[in-house]
């Protein structure tokens, strides 16, 4: 069985008519899952509530109080724009915290079982800095992730591999000063946001940046993975891995211009599984509905393949 973290919640979060950062997003991997032949082996689950689990000392450790203040008093007024691409309707603080404490049941399924856990939540996390939200995305649900886990007595290193299509400027922004956490992203460059030089390296060699061309295919993403991702994270040797899983790096997606095809996310995900069955993935971008539920379906097939 594979854990999938999912409520009806996250359908809430309202970014307005024709926003690409939509609720049909879910739905269309909801119902992709559900038909997939292996259905039966998913475990779905409700993410604590917020309630009833210390979700604010986690988010404030990652993020400024005054940012924190702000997306609460935007929600509490009706809403409105942290910038121009990025929505807080009135429901939106809630369920990002929801989506929070999802990624934190996440880790936990994670360490207490020692296999995989699928995260199936908005809105996205890893464009969300110490001190501002953008790119859609309000709290750092990876970083919180990893901290969260490091707080735990097991767990001394955790990693976070991006392979969403654009830079998580805000994970690495959050946790480039920490020798404990490594982070990895492949992205399209050039690309918005415009971060993850190859030269961006970290504070203690903890960050590797893969960018990666227009038009790159499966044939210049494998070779990043076979000779620079895999040693990266080896060589760290971390207690978790966690993934920002962000599919819009395929060929039908709207806002980027990388070729992939779903079925490549499997192939990463077997790579991810050879370095530890110890992976937390989270949802970060992707677009176009089929692409993007047809990936997700690649990920978790591969995962339940290897449990076999």
């Amino acid at each position: 069985m594979l854990p999938v973290i999912y409520s009806d919640e996250f359908l809430h979060h309202d970014n307005g008519k024709f926003h690409p950062e939509r609720p049909e997003r879910l739905t269309a991997i909801v119902n992709a899952l559900k038909a997939a032949p292996w259905a039966g082996k998913l475990d779905w689950q409700l993410p604590t509530p917020v309630e009833k689990r210390e979700v604010m000392p986690l988010v404030a450790k990652v993020h400024d109080q005054s940012y924190i203040e702000l997306v609460e008093r935007i929600a509490k007024d009706g809403g409105g724009m942290l910038d121009g691409d990025t929505r807080i309707c009135d429901r939106s603080y809630d369920i990002a915290l929801l989506a929070v404490s999802a990624w934190l049941d996440g880790v936990d399924s994670v360490l207490a079982n020692n296999l995989p856990a699928f995260i199936l939540a908005r809105p996205p996390g890893h464009h969300a800095e110490r001190e501002r939200g953008m790119g859609f995305c309000l709290f750092s649900n990876a970083a919180i992730a990893a901290y969260h886990a490091l707080a735990q007595p097991t767990i001394e290193k955790v990693a976070i591999l991006d392979w969403d299509v654009h830079h998580g400027n805000g994970t690495q922004h959050i946790v480039e000063h920490d020798a404990r956490i490594a982070y990895c992203s492949l992205h399209q460059s050039p690309c918005y946001p415009g971060t993850g030089y190859a030269s961006e390296t970290g504070y203690h060699d903890n960050v590797l940046n893969l960018p990666m061309s227009l038009g790159s295919t499966l044939a210049e993403y494998q070779p990043m993975f076979e000779d620079k991702i895999m040693p990266f994270i080896s060589n760290f040797q971390p207690d978790l891995l966690i993934v920002s899983a962000g599919y819009d790096a395929t060929a039908d997606d709207p806002l980027a211009g990388i070729s992939l095809q779903p079925q490549d996310y499997g192939i990463f995900t077997n790579y991810c599984l050879q370095l530890t069955r110890r992976i937390l993935f989270g949802l970060e971008g992707g677009y176009d509905l089929d692409s993007l539920s047809q990936s997700v379906v690649s990920t978790i097939g591969s995962c339940l393949a290897v449990q076999v």
